[in-house]
């Protein structure tokens, strides 16, 4: 096909010639022998290609040549000129000869398995601008032919075990603009001539032993926009120039040995700074107040160093930070109370400094606050009530200060309470009944403090429990009898009946056959007196309590409610959300099968009409599963992440009640039931047109990209199915069921099982062709469908850049749908709907 083209062109070109130059039989020789050239050239590309091996025999033998075998691409006269197999095995495959593709512009083996050397062939093939070797087995030294690919854009060699030095002559890569070397071997300093590639926008050399201190010449580099220096050997003073690159918006060089003073560093003037993480050096003096310039910060770590002094009032001033961490360092006085204007503050970890003063009242204002680390200070004062407002927090860590006074009652207003750790404190008074009221506690320590009273039946469920060395009293409950001695140790007037270490209680005492007929009567005029005073105290003690625990109740109503009829159905409630839960019952007839829409592993799903006439959807557990932790878990879990985000195409989470007797989750309604349903009903199927579809996969993926890229921590569904896809009156896609979702730890390398529901959905009636306008969406939804099977999970598309693909005005070309293979779609360029923007290491489509 193509030496026919060619001699076509030489023929016409000889033509022209004949007709303005004259007849020339030279130079329809040389026309010809040039296209013979091309021709024999172009089979010693598909020769090459056919004896590496990285292809099958049913590729290889296609007629049509290699433009057609997968992760081939090709020019117009037929050349290779891009190779991408990411995620291919090709650890036991022959090498490819590179010297017989000169026009290769694009080679990306990502994730093949490759074993040994860089072949420095690769060095000969001067078109090249995108080369991606990462994520493979190669060691040795970098090769120094790769510094004569001058077009080279981006360089990427990382996560592989090549060694030696960073070659000085790198600086030939001029026109660079990303260059991953992280994660490997290298040693010795960063060289000063990479400081010369100006046009780097990211650069990644972390994870290497590299020693050395920075550069100066590294403010050179004014289009950085991250800058990746983490886990090396890197010491030193970090250059002034540094400080000059006004672009970084990405700055990591933790876990180096870098030591410098903070103070005066000119961190202010990166401004556009979202990351800076310093973690884990020596860096000494106090933190900048200029530090606030970074008013677009949303992370910063300084953890582990040696930074002394109070923390900055300024600090108040970064509204956007989400990420704060100042542990293991040496700062003094007091917690300014400007901390309370970081209204996005979702991780706190002020633990192991020297910290005074009390926890500003101001930390109330945290509504977000999900971690909340303060252990090892010199804390004092006691806990404040205001902090009880962070109604999103799940880990409390106070312990190992000077905090005295009791523990605020309203703690049960925290519900998503996990850990709660108080031990080596002086606090004082008596347990909190409404402790025993979070249902997600995991780990309550109260050792070493001050406490009274008795023990709460209720810390039954909790399964870390420690409350030794307090002044607890009373009957040990008989929930604890198959728990460590350990836990109460050191509560001298605890009794219980086989308990080690404890006395038996008065009560359980049994009468000695050589006891006097006077200590027997001794013993019961005692009781008979004691135990009158001691039940009318106790129900005095109850009646008080139930008192108050109506008038906050109540208070509680007055505040929140705007129908004190219909209660407020429309924000997170419990058990004790009397008017609502009566609702609910009434509205469902005590959840009667009439009102069942549909049912599941999980129990029933039940539709209610509220007296305020709002529908609403009921997830309720059965009695059986209630009592099953797996369901319990999916359960707690499926609050505390719908509590937690907002989005349009993710349902809404309205109430819920978490009881034994009565477990649910309450559901704006949905009036077109699930995804699953519609396409297994052959006349809504239909009515399902292909609009419909592609807004359908449209609403989902911008749903999972919110999940996955602006939820801070990250979300992983791990459950997306048709029958987790739930359609309103207008067919528009909502999200659900979050039972087995994952939140990812952003300081960690995080890996996901597969969960959740394996089906298929049989084809429905098949639908006409779209018209010539849904052409390129269906087409566009077919390539990233295509894009995100790819074997190599890292080689797949985020689902942000999924979500902006389908935002962009940029369309695959407009071909008659019908033309169109599914083959062809696999195997097309994915370049003409913005490829270049999938970012290697983020989490795939999923």
């Amino acid at each position: 096909m193509a030496s026919s083209v060619s001699i076509s062109m030489a023929v016409a070109a000889w033509a022209a010639c004949v007709l303005f130059c004259g007849t020339s039989w030279d130079i329809m020789s040389m026309a010809f022998a040039a296209a013979a050239s091309e021709s024999s050239s172009l089979q010693l590309e598909a020769k090459t290609l056919r004896e590496s091996g990285w292809w099958s025999r049913n590729e290889t033998s296609n007629s049509s040549g290699p433009c057609e075998w997968y992760g081939i691409a090709c020019n117009a006269g037929g050349s290779v000129t891009g190779i991408r197999l990411a995620g291919v095995n090709l650890e036991a495959k022959p090498k490819l000869n590179f010297t017989s593709l000169p026009n290769l512009v694009r080679l990306e083996l990502r994730g093949t398995r490759l074993r040994g050397s860089i072949p420095a062939e690769i060095g000969t093939l001067s078109k090249l601008t995108h080369l991606d070797l990462s994520y493979n087995n190669l060691v040795g030294e970098f090769p120094l032919p790769l510094t004569n690919l001058t077009r080279l854009v981006e360089l990427d060699i990382s996560l592989n075990e090549i060694s030696g030095f960073i070659p000085k002559r790198i600086e030939n890569l001029k026109n660079l603009v990303k260059l991953d070397l992280g994660e490997n071997n290298f040693i010795g300093p960063i060289p000063w001539t990479l400081c010369l590639l100006t046009n780097l926008t990211h650069l990644d050399v972390s994870s290497n032993p590299l020693n050395g201190s920075l550069p100066e010449e590294i403010g050179n580099l004014k289009n950085l926009v991250q800058l990746r220096l983490s886990g090396n050997n890197l010491m030193g003073p970090i250059p002034s120039s540094l400080w000059l690159l006004s672009n970084l918006t990405y700055l990591d060089m933790s876990s180096n040995q870098i030591n410098d003073f903070i103070v005066g560093s000119g961190v202010e003037k990166l401004k556009n700074l979202v990351f800076l993480d310093l973690r884990d050096n020596m860096l000494i003096g106090p933190i900048p107040s200029n530090i606030g310039s970074l008013t677009r910060l949303r992370y910063l770590n300084l953890r582990n160093n040696k930074i002394h002094g109070s923390i900055p009032p300024e600090i108040g001033n970064m509204k956007d930070l989400s990420y704060l961490s100042l542990e293991g360092n040496r700062l003094h006085s007091q917690i300014p109370s400007t901390i309370g204007d970081l209204t996005n503050l979702r991780t706190l970890f002020l633990d192991e400094n020297q910290i005074t003063g009390s926890i500003p009242t101001e930390i109330g204002n945290l509504k977000k606050l999900t971690h909340l680390i303060f252990n090892a200070n010199n804390l004092s004062g006691s806990i404040p009530t205001q902090l009880t407002s962070c109604s999103f927090l799940e880990d409390l860590l106070l312990s190992n200060n000077s905090l005295s006074g009791s523990i605020p009652y309203q703690i049960d207003d925290l519900y998503l309470l996990q850990t709660i750790d108080l031990r080596h404190n002086y606090i004082s008074g008596k347990i909190p009944l409404e402790l025993g009221s979070l249902a997600f506690l995991t780990l309550l320590d109260l050792s070493y403090n001050n406490l009274t009273g008795n023990i709460p039946l209720s810390f039954a469920s909790v399964q870390n429990i420690n409350l030794s060395y307090n002044f607890l009293g009373g009957q040990i409950p008989d929930s604890f009898r198959n728990r460590s001695a350990n836990i109460l140790v050191g509560n001298k007037d605890l009794c219980g009946h086989d308990f080690i270490g404890f006395l038996p209680c008065l009560s359980s005492v049994p009468a000695h056959n050589n006891s006097s007929t006077a200590n027997k009567k001794s013993v019961l005029t005692k009781i008979e007196v004691l135990v009158p005073i001691s039940m009318s105290l106790a129900f005095f003690v109850l009646g008080v309590f139930l008192l108050f625990r109506l008038i906050r109740v109540k208070k509680k109503g007055s505040n929140s409610r705007d129908d004190p009829k219909n209660g407020n159905m429309f924000s997170i409630w419990n058990y004790d959300g009397h008017i609502a839960y009566e609702d609910i019952i009434k509205a469902t007839n005590d959840f009667d099968i009439r009102y069942c829409i549909g049912t599941g592993g999980y129990g029933s799903v039940y539709k209610a009409e509220l007296p305020n006439s709002r529908v609403v959807a009921l997830k309720k557990l059965h009695h059986w599963e209630a009592e099953n932790q797996a369901f319990e878990e999916s359960f707690k879990n499926e609050v505390k992440v719908l509590t937690e985000i907002r989005h349009r195409h993710i349902i809404k989470l309205h109430g819920f009640c978490l009881h034994k007797q009565c477990m649910f989750l309450v559901y704006e309604y949905m009036e077109r039931g699930s995804l699953f349903c519609i396409l297994n009903n052959d006349v809504e199927a239909v009515e399902l047109n292909w609009s419909k579809r592609v807004n359908i996969i449209k609403g989902i993926s911008h749903a999972l990209s919110y999940l996955h890229h602006e939820c801070i921590p990250p979300i992983v569904h791990r459950d997306i199915s048709s029958s987790n896809v739930l359609l309103n009156s207008k067919l528009e896609a909502f999200v659900s069921d979050f039972g087995t979702a994952k939140l990812l730890d952003p300081d960690s390398s995080n890996r996901t099982l597969a969960v959740g529901t394996y089906g298929y959905v049989a084809p429905d009636i098949r639908l006409p062709p779209p018209n010539h306008r849904l052409e390129r969406d269906v087409l566009l939804v077919a390539k990233m469908a295509f894009a995100c099977l790819r074997p190599e999970p890292k080689s797949r598309p985020t689902m942000k850049w999924v979500s902006q693909g389908f935002l962009s005005q940029k369309k695959p070309t407009a071909k008659p749908l019908h033309t169109v293979s599914l083959w062809q779609l696999r195997n097309q360029d994915m370049h003409d709907i913005g490829e270049s923007q999938i970012q290697s290491g983020n989490d795939a489509c999923g």
